[in-house]
């Protein structure tokens, strides 16, 4: 089922897929990463959705939703209470969150800062932010370089640039078709809605949650690719902070473990899910 809802005067296109037989769970929300739509997680969400109901959305600039021009609508804060908004105006109080990436620092923000909302915290390939703050002012000067590219040169320019990256090496085993819809989901994309993307809520003005995370009263999940060294690194950083916390290494994955080993992320993030009410 799609819907489209108002928060104030954004629209936030999003998905609802529920299990073939009758459940009284709570559902699952997921967020999907920079340049990506709620459309990215088509390889897993039909899966998890047997297990639970299963919401994605498509995140303020990207996909279907809205893009303003006004960079304070993409700000942590605003988009992480625009979800909490989106999620009472579908009837849930409470719901297990799922990140990915960009929606990782997302999930990871809404759930230090509603924790009453969110049932347990699945991260993918996430992080808190940068702690050193000279580190946080070369990355937004970075970033805000990259959204100045994006719209001046439009996005399958940037598209093209990005998928080159390091971090994303390991997808060029992936399917040809797979590759082909993840090109397609970044090229629909507009580019003042990138660009405002990072300058609201890129990893340099985040502020940093490392040491929120010792404060984190839900079951976390932490999930990475064994390929991805960076990210692995600071999951394994992470899972020492967090109380309650589970750590998954998928073998022969990078990045996006939800793309490149689908099978194993759903074993995975079910039977995390299936421990918690």
């Amino acid at each position: 089922m799609e819907r489209v809802i108002s928060v104030e005067d954004r629209e936030w296109y999003v998905v609802i897929q529920t299990p073939d037989h009758s459940t009284d769970t709570l559902p699952l929300l997921l967020l999907h990463g920079f340049t990506g739509s709620g459309a990215v997680w088509q390889t897993v969400v039909g899966q998890l959705a047997q297990v639970r109901p299963c919401i994605t959305v498509d995140i303020t600039g990207h996909g279907r939703s809205s893009a303003p021009w006004d960079v304070s609508a993409y700000r942590m804060p605003v988009v992480a209470r625009d979800v909490l908004s989106v999620m009472s105006e579908l009837g849930w109080a409470r719901f297990h969150l799922l990140g990915y990436s960009m929606g990782g620092r997302l999930a990871l923000f809404i759930a230090q800062d509603a924790p009453n909302r969110v049932a347990s915290l699945c991260l993918e390939s996430a992080s808190p932010g940068l702690d050193a703050e000279e580190e946080r002012i070369r990355r937004q000067a970075a970033d805000e370089r990259l959204a100045d590219a994006i719209e001046a040169d439009g996005v399958p320019a940037f598209v093209a640039r990005w998928e080159q990256l390091p971090l994303f090496e390991t997808q060029s085993r992936l399917p040809a078709d797979v590759l082909e819809r993840q090109r397609e989901i970044r090229l629909q994309q507009r580019s003042h809605g990138l660009a405002n993307s990072l300058r609201g809520m890129g990893t340099g003005v985040q502020p940093s949650l490392w040491d929120s995370l010792s404060r984190l009263t839900m079951p976390v999940l932490l999930v990475t690719g064994a390929l991805d060294a960076k990210f692995c690194d600071i999951a394994d950083r992470m899972a020492q902070r967090i109380p309650d916390v589970r750590r998954q290494v998928v073998s022969n994955a990078g990045h996006t473990v939800h793309l490149e080993r689908p099978d194993e992320y759903v074993e995975v993030v079910a039977s995390f899910l299936s421990n918690t009410p």
